[in-house]
């Protein structure tokens, strides 16, 4: 495992100590745990954006959309 440093205000440390606490966790853990979830909301958004810049992918019409789904004309 690689080790890394980064540097974080000290209203973010006390933060994290304060998570730490409560999770009965270390500050590593926690670190290590914030950043996973970070990636993993990174990936999904990127993913998004990619699908959204498709320009094969056609743009619906709200209105069409909403008759479709409802059933209303």
């Amino acid at each position: 495992m690689t080790q890394i440093t980064a540097r974080l205000p000290d209203e973010l440390v006390v933060a994290l100590d304060g998570a730490a606490s409560q999770l009965r966790r270390t500050r590593a853990d926690v670190v290590r745990q914030a950043i996973e979830y970070y990636l993993d909301d990174f990936e999904d958004v990127a993913a998004a954006i990619q699908a959204l810049q498709d320009p094969a992918d056609p743009v619906l019409e709200w209105d069409s959309v909403r008759r479709d789904l409802l059933g209303q004309d």
